[in-house]
């Protein structure tokens, strides 16, 4: 796929239009957010890739058309196990229910920024070291695993503050009460920083360390680079308003982590496969490509598609049957979600009203 430095340019200001103007219509006037806002976000992000996939198809054809969607429906069901953690870094810093918004959008700029990062190495030494499927594949089914073995474990660990976090506390001094959505203030000639920043910094961390298995993950469905970033941005700009719309939800799919973990095997499978199709080393076959089928993308998005599905309708079923399943994965609270202009004028109030003094969460 050989796409022009100007298409590149063309994407990326595109892109950082869509987030200034998400931060400008949703942020220039902190509020609690409404269910039919976030729907028609959440409807607006999904076909706006929609919109972005049909286009590569007509310009690049439907195999890296199908590359995309793939890789977007990967990297969106993985953002949604990310949700439970963004739920759980809010309540630890008491997150004023009107800043949220912004504390979430600053929060993945920063990782998404990271994320181009990642890319751009890991297509460098793809591009170089095709035998560094081995590894992809490897971490994908060990990633797997162990989130089996989490989810059937039922041990939800509580969030603690992580080495970044903790060097900018011993860095900077941090004030205990939040100042509206400012991130420093100046208190008797001092800069202080904010817990509003610090929870800026916890998001954008955090989801860095999730791409940790998302993005060899996406390698694993193509090895385009333009693709791979698009769909991580797309992914991660609808993940804001789908943590306000999600929010009440989450505890319900009981068997995310299950299905999640089929993904990334399948995709770690895949991944062998295909290093072994290409291979180099001169222990395995000596050094010659060992002749084993591979999986089309036509199958992988199958699989993508059904084994999301499966889960959903399996997680609904299983907490309609038993409601007590959804109250077993951890006593997160979910945002609040105003269903009119006066729910959300109440939330609001009670918000200004709510204690926000923070104290440093538990460390490692």
């Amino acid at each position: 796929m050989n796409v022009p430095l100007w298409v590149w340019l063309v994407t990326i200001v595109g892109f950082v239009l869509v987030i200034g103007a998400d931060l400008w219509l949703n942020d220039h006037k902190p509020h609690a957010v409404t269910l039919g806002e976030v729907t028609r976000w959440v409807v607006f992000y999904v076909v706006l890739a929609v919109a972005f996939g049909c286009g590569v198809w007509f310009f690049s054809g439907g195999t890296y058309a199908g590359e995309f969607f793939a890789g977007y429906l990967t990297e969106y069901s993985l953002s949604v196990d990310n949700l439970f953690v963004f739920l759980i870094i809010m309540s630890a810093f008491k997150v004023p229910v009107l800043h949220q918004h912004r504390v979430l959008l600053v929060g993945i700029v920063i990782a998404l920024i990271m994320r181009s990062i990642f890319i751009a190495a890991g297509a460098a030494v793809i591009d170089r070291f095709s035998w560094v499927f081995f590894l992809f594949a490897a971490f994908l089914v060990y990633t797997a695993v162990s989130l089996v073995k989490q989810a059937a474990g039922g041990d939800d660990e509580e969030w603690k503050e992580g080495r970044v976090l903790q060097w900018v506390r011993k860095a900077f001094p941090v004030t205990d009460d939040y100042h509206g959505a400012k991130t420093t203030v100046k208190i008797d000639g001092k800069r202080w920083l904010t817990p509003m920043l610090i929870v800026m910094i916890a998001i954008g961390v955090t989801d860095i360390m999730f791409a940790l298995d998302s993005i060899p993950a996406i390698f694993g469905l193509t090895q385009e680079p333009y693709l791979v970033f698009t769909a991580n941005a797309f992914a991660l700009m609808g993940l804001r308003q789908l943590y306000f719309l999600l929010g009440g939800l989450l505890n319900k799919l009981v068997f995310l982590s299950y299905g999640l973990a089929v993904l990334l095997a399948f995709i770690g499978v895949k991944l062998a496969l295909h290093a072994l199709h290409e291979n180099e080393l001169s222990f395995i076959n000596g050094g010659q490509p060992v002749p084993v089928p591979e999986v089309g993308i036509g199958l992988s998005l199958g699989v993508i598609v059904g084994v999301l599905a499966v889960t959903t309708v399996a997680s609904l079923i299983a907490v309609r049957m038993k409601p007590e399943l959804a109250e077993q994965g951890s006593g997160i609270t979910a945002p609040p979600l105003a269903r009119t202009k006066e729910e959300a004028a109440r939330i609001e109030a009670q918000d200004e009203q709510a204690d926000h003094r923070v104290s440093a969460p538990p460390r490692d």
